[in-house]
């Protein structure tokens, strides 16, 4: 039982399990942020502008209510989330294009080596078969390296 635990407590404080837990506790925070400001703000400005209250919109058949205003809303509210979200992504990816580019650091490089997948060297990306070991490079390592 020792054992079990030793190698919890292992799993549970790598480096890559706690970025994980860092991500999803900030992507449940941004995602709060950002339903608020369609829900809240964007949309009752998308009502005023169109006039109409989507919510509101129902239709009744005999006994049963289809509040279709709402299914309505939803989708807009989709489109609305999707469109900020890829607004403050592009915006965080020129801050950070900015702070690489005064720390000198060039993301725009391309690989030009990989690594043999038998004798783990390194070798020229075109290569078809690896100078050290001989082997025969497939299609499918040439893939796997980009």
């Amino acid at each position: 039982m020792k054992g079990f635990f030793q190698e919890f407590k292992e799993f549970i404080t790598k480096g890559n399990i706690m970025d994980m837990a860092v991500g999803i506790i900030m992507g449940t925070a941004f995602t709060a942020i950002v339903t608020s400001l369609v829900e809240d703000i964007i949309s009752p400005l998308l009502g005023l502008i169109v006039g109409i209250n989507f919510s509101e919109l129902k239709g009744t058949v005999g006994d049963v209510t289809f509040t279709y205003g709402n299914f309505i809303m939803a989708v807009i509210n989709f489109f609305l989330i999707a469109l900020v979200m890829f607004l403050l992504i592009k915006a965080l990816m020129k801050f950070q294009a900015a702070a690489d580019k005064a720390r000198g650091i060039d993301r725009t490089e391309t690989l030009s080596t990989k690594e043999c997948p038998y004798c783990k060297t390194e070798i020229a990306l075109e290569a078809t078969r690896c100078p050290n070991c001989t082997s025969e490079l497939g299609v499918f390592e040439e893939e796997t390296a980009k």
